[in-house]
């Protein structure tokens, strides 16, 4: 139940009081101003998560031990120039989020004697109309290890000198706010640092807003370098590995991007790049996730590249050649996506090591020989597409074996902060275009395949990939009969093996697939009638089965 605050009016009777919690204990109004001035030993004061309102009494600044003040989640006014903490020098910790900054009358400019470790004023300025520069006793802090000014409407140059004048600074986040170009920092760089957040100024993260200029290179100076995204802006110049994406940046893929050891995901699709991929991508043993695709890369994927934790790999509408060596043994290769490219070859024998792929994804290039019977040892693919090359022979009769199941590891699930950051923690440069809770923030990087069925092309994403199973075969010199075991494919959703050379009928255990949705037969050399079975099953249109010989 809520409760007063007058049950604090004789808080001054406990002179000894060093730590004083009344964390959600439902208080309602303004504080009393008694009694807070005989609490010259408190050191701790927590009146987080009420309903408390008002300014904050005039005697907490004859709180001269108090190292830790939490008023988060209520509703007080703080006066923008901080003067009534100035004089507590034991003060190390500001906890405030969800309060309200308020102007006075004339700045408050002296400096003050604390030097904080940790604040936090996340959503403290809530009217539009308001833009402010930072207090100004920001300029005058040099212990700081967590800073929090999110959602906000600050609105001058990225403040990146806080990160100069503090050396141990580890979190900087200024999400939410108004912040502009350009982005400079010192050639000096911080080791400590583990999170730099300034998604969502202006219009939206780090893509998305005013910044011009160079990238500094000072941003990965620090080879624990995990997650940096810049997109949609007018940078020029070099550019740092980075989770980037449909930006205007150009120019070549930077060799020294081997030198971010600890880097889990990049994605630099749609950005203009062009050249080979370089071979200092080799080194990147930690890499889970690449999308480099619809970029004007050309060249062979190095062969070497073949980092042992990597799950999805998207180079697509490339024009990348030769023969596929890379991926060699990568048992955790989920999604494989090389569509639109101008690769060439058999597909390798070895393809069954990659034991946990779902997706492959090869349609419109140059791959030739034999649809390899390896693949049937791929037991958990769920989408193959080898469609638009030049496959000949006939379709391995083993295919009837795999069972098509959809593995749950679609969503690749990235926790880009938590709370509170563990010293072994890689840093991580989170500048995405991202919606996250103000205390928990995750962010969830969906993974996007494309497939042809019923003669549309289709994106899927997230969770309805689990619901997509099908192969296309079509466009290749495929020849021999549909063998009856392939009904055997009881989950498929679609089937293409249009524009072939097959011959015989179209098998009567094709009435088994009873998820089958699109079945395309068409430009073969087939010939009979479709099964009474397949044109009555629920889930079919007339225009689903295309078996028309032209």
């Amino acid at each position: 139940s809520n409760l007063s605050t007058n049950i604090l009016q004789s808080i001054g009777i406990f002179t000894s009081l060093k730590t004083l919690s009344l964390y959600g204990c439902g208080l309602i109004g303004p504080l009393p101003n008694q009694g807070w001035c005989d609490l010259k030993n408190l050191k701790v004061l927590d009146v987080s998560g009420n309903a408390l309102e008002g300014m904050l009494p005039h005697c907490f600044s004859n709180l001269t031990s108090l190292r830790e003040l939490d008023i988060l989640r209520n509703h007080f006014q703080i006066l923008f120039s901080f003067e009534p903490f100035a004089n507590l020098s034991n003060l190390k910790f500001f906890w405030s989020n969800e309060n309200k900054m308020v102007m006075e009358p004339s700045f408050y400019t002296s400096i003050p004697k604390f030097q904080l470790e940790a604040i936090s004023l996340s959503k403290c300025i809530t009217s539009q109309q308001l833009s402010l520069k930072l207090p100004t006793f920001f300029y005058y802090q040099y212990d700081l290890r967590h800073v929090d000014l999110s959602q906000n409407n600050f609105s001058e140059i990225v403040p990146t000198w806080s990160l100069e004048n503090n050396k141990k600074l580890e979190v900087l986040i200024l999400r939410g706010n108004s912040f502009k170009g350009p982005l400079s920092l010192s050639p000096a760089p911080n080791y400590n640092v583990s999170l730099i957040d300034i998604s969502q100024n202006k219009l939206q993260d780090l893509s998305n807003n005013q910044f011009y200029g160079k990238v500094p290179e000072e941003l990965l100076a620090k080879v624990s370098l995990t997650i940096l995204r810049l997109s949609n802006n007018n940078l020029s110049g070099n550019v740092v590995p980075a989770v980037l994406n449909v930006n205007g940046l150009h120019g070549k893929l930077l060799r020294w991007i081997g030198n971010a050891l600890f880097l889990e995901r990049l994605a630099l699709s749609n950005d203009g790049f062009e050249g080979s991929i370089p071979m200092e991508f080799c080194k990147l043993n930690r890499l889970e996730f690449l999308d480099l695709s619809q970029n004007h890369l050309f060249g062979s994927i190095p062969s070497c590249f073949n980092p042992p934790k990597i799950e999805h790999v998207h180079l697509y509408g490339n024009r990348l050649r030769g023969p596929l060596l890379a991926f060699y043994n990568s048992s955790s290769l989920v999604t494989l996506d090389l569509k639109g490219n101008n690769l060439a070859g058999n597909i390798p024998k070895w393809i069954d090591t990659l034991s946990s792929l779902n997706v492959l994804l090869l349609k419109d290039n140059h791959f030739h020989g034999k649809v390899p019977i390896q693949l049937c040892k791929l037991y958990s693919l769920s989408i193959i597409d080898l469609s638009q090359n030049m496959f000949s022979g006939p379709i391995p009769s083993c295919l009837r074996n795999l069972s098509l199941p959809m593995q749950t590891k679609k969503i690749l699930e990235i926790l880009f902060y938590r709370p509170s950051i563990e010293e072994d923690e890689p840093t991580r440069i989170m500048i995405g275009n991202l919606e996250m809770d103000s205390y928990y923030p995750v962010s969830y990087l969906e993974e996007v395949i494309e497939f042809t069925t019923k003669s549309g092309f289709y994106s899927y994403k997230g969770n309805i990939i689990s619901n997509m199973i099908g192969i296309d075969l079509s466009c290749n010199n495929l020849t021999g009969h549909i063998l009856p075991k392939l009904g055997n494919l009881s989950e498929i959703h679609s089937l293409n093996l249009s524009h072939n050379k097959l011959i015989g009928v179209i098998p009567s255990s094709f009435s088994k697939l009873q998820y089958l949705e699109s079945l395309d037969l068409s430009y073969n050399n087939m010939s009979g009638k479709i099964p009474n079975q397949l044109l009555f099953q629920n889930q079919f249109t007339i225009n689903d089965i295309n078996c028309i010989r032209r």
